[in-house]
């Protein structure tokens, strides 16, 4: 039976091409807001980070009501590192929005995302965004999408995909790039004619499978999933199978649908729609909720493994509590144990030694949002270096293994090829056309550890670097660190302008004029191998005499400032990243000399 008056759109693309803003102008267009309400940009881009990086973290649903129909819209991350939660909720659809930039035309990304979705047989609408740009193509780049789809075996029925041109920024989507259409009426009867309504039997068993879990604080964990069949009843009485193949009863409590942008209590919702359901204590990704009387099975949900894991621990540092109110190692243990339960793509345990909290994630974007998240909560602590999560299987030491793809013009191409070389990278294939280089690569997730940055560095910005995790595959040996050894301060107070002019010869710094230092804290990178103890507060001794020539005017270089992504990747094993809600500080694991000495010699 069809449900006709439900569609459900995945809406998928790569970071940056306008996905979020395309949300906003629909929702516009199908009268949720009032004409005269104040709403900011980008309204899907809930907390601060998102909004701040211009990146979608976290999958979002959300529905609008148009002629009469409802459409259900999943709005994926377009990050490699929160990938995963994409080809989960992939499950939910029967169609996704695939957006491309006029200009840039399909990325890296896309191309990971889409292969996911064609294997599902969902139905692809592809909508050029950004037609107004200067240099815009959109012809150009539907040629190249489906390039694309014939490249990842699309069917010649998903070859057949309708094209929607449109300018999320000014509002308008087209049939054709030079209509004078100026709402956001042909997308909408686009999904509507091209997105297959749910075929589903609401008269059959109970069967929901859980695709993404939501947290509240009053309510505890909600499971979000689609309806496969049947209906479901608040207060119902319904077996869950986790993915383990253990089942038990519960009683669901609550049943939520979709409403604009929240959630709408019911008494019921039947098969088709996409639910939240609270009631089930531990729900978990792939638990299948179903009727007790005759249990329905679905096709199981692979949750993606952690592939790097930071170890959290109560900072140590000879500031600490100046900037940041919560420092004890209690409270980040709790703080922490807490992102466990509404945080499921994240592993997170205690050491056995007490000594820390060990936080694994998909990669060092997706654990540095957990880090920001707490320095602006107040949160004081350090990490170590990132690391790989390894497995033994048949006495054979394995590590994860991405799969990396590079875009770079033509000229850089071998430098792409180097830096990637040096990296642990073995390539696999190698495209180009007129101007850019299409590479592929098989890489060790260690060799991943800020290669964003030396890519860059060598293609002067012009290259474009993605990389998914692909396989667990054998060991690879050991890799070169940091070359460069860093200037470490010898003692703690604020560093002073004559001493940094010195310095600044023999290498770069990471503190200014008046910055507060501290013994072992890690100021510059030495020009050279190996570190260096340097004095940071050496001022200029003043004689009685007149100089003949007057003091130069000291001119310092400014220093270099790190995120705390680059500030992870920096690192090395013995040192330490400080986060504060002020500052980012590297720092030695030893603060001492003679400690770090005497380590060494062991």
């Amino acid at each position: 039976m069809k449900q006709e008056n439900i569609r459900n759109v995945a809406i998928i693309a790569h970071v940056d091409h306008g996905k979020t803003t395309l949300v906003d102008r629909l929702l516009w267009a199908s009268h949720v807001f009032r004409d005269n309400q104040q709403v900011e940009e980008r309204v899907l881009d809930s907390n601060d980070q998102e909004r701040e990086r211009g990146i979608t973290i976290l999958s979002k649903n959300i529905s609008i009501m148009y002629k009469d129909v409802k459409i259900n819209i999943i709005d994926t991350p377009g990050h490699a590192d929160f990938g995963g939660e994409v080809e989960r909720v992939l499950n939910m659809a029967d169609g996704a929005l695939l957006i491309v930039d006029a200009y840039e035309g399909p990325k890296p990304q896309t191309r990971f995302v889409l292969s996911h979705a064609l294997e599902r047989g969902l139905r692809i609408v592809v909508v050029v965004n950004k037609i107004d740009r200067p240099n815009a193509d959109p012809e150009g780049a539907v040629d190249k999408v489906f390039d694309l789809m014939v490249e990842l075996g699309a069917t010649d029925e998903q070859l057949d995909f309708p094209v929607v041109y449109a300018s999320a920024v000014n509002g308008y989507a087209r049939l054709a790039p030079d209509d004078d259409t100026m709402d956001m009426v042909p997308l909408l009867d686009t999904i509507l004619a091209e997105v297959p309504c749910p075929d589903v039997d609401p008269t059959a068993p109970l069967a929901l499978q859980v695709s993404t879990v939501d947290h509240s604080s009053y309510e505890g964990r909600i499971g979000v999933g689609r309806l496969h069949s049947g209906t479901i009843h608040e207060k119902e009485q319904v077996l869950v199978v986790k993915a383990d193949g253990d089942a038990r009863t519960a009683q669901i409590r609550k049943v939520y649908t979709f409403e604009n942008l929240g959630k709408a209590e019911v008494p019921e919702a039947t098969a088709g729609d996409i639910v939240a359901v609270i009631g089930i204590e531990d729900a978990d990704i792939g638990d299948i909720i179903t009727d007790p009387e005759n249990p329905q099975t679905l096709d199981p949900i692979a949750v993606e493994e952690p592939t790097m894991a930071i170890v959290f621990e109560a900072s140590t540092s000879p500031l600490v509590g100046r900037e940041g109110d919560i420092v004890g190692a209690r409270q980040l243990k709790e703080r922490l144990l807490r992102e466990k339960e509404s945080n499921i793509s994240m592993r997170i345990n205690e050491l056995e030694d007490k000594s820390g909290i060990e936080v694994a994630g998909r990669g060092v974007l997706h654990l540095s949002v957990l880090m920001e998240t707490m320095r602006r909560e107040g949160f004081e602590f350090q990490v170590g270096r990132p690391r790989v999560v390894y497995k033994v299987e048949d006495g054979q030491k394995l590590e994860p293994i991405e799969e990396a793809t590079v875009d770079v013009p033509n000229d850089y191409a071998g430098k792409a090829i180097e830096v990637m070389g040096t990296a642990g990278g073995i390539m696999e294939d190698m495209a180009s056309d007129e101007s850019m280089t299409h590479l592929t690569f098989r890489i060790p997730t260690r060799g991943t550890m800020g290669l964003k940055t030396r890519i860059l560095n060598a293609t002067h910005g012009e290259a474009v670097l993605f990389h998914h995790f692909k396989e667990y595959g054998p060991y690879s040996g050991e890799m070169v660190g940091r070359k460069n050894g860093g200037m470490i301060a010898m003692s703690t107070g604020k560093a002073v302008a004559y001493a940094l002019d010195t310095l600044q010869e023999r290498g770069r710094l990471f503190v200014g004029p008046g910055d507060e230092c501290y013994e072992g804290m890690i100021v510059g990178e030495s020009a050279k191998e190996g570190d260096m103890v340097v004095n940071v507060e050496k001022s200029k001794n003043l004689g009685n005499q007149r100089s003949s020539s007057a003091d130069k005017a000291i001119q310092l270089t400014p220093p270099i400032t790190f995120t705390l992504e680059e500030a992870l990747e920096y690192i090395e094993d013995d040192e330490l990243v400080e986060v504060t809600p002020q500052s980012i500080r590297l720092r030695k694991r030893l603060l001492s000399a003679t400690d770090r000495k005497k380590a060494a010699k062991r």
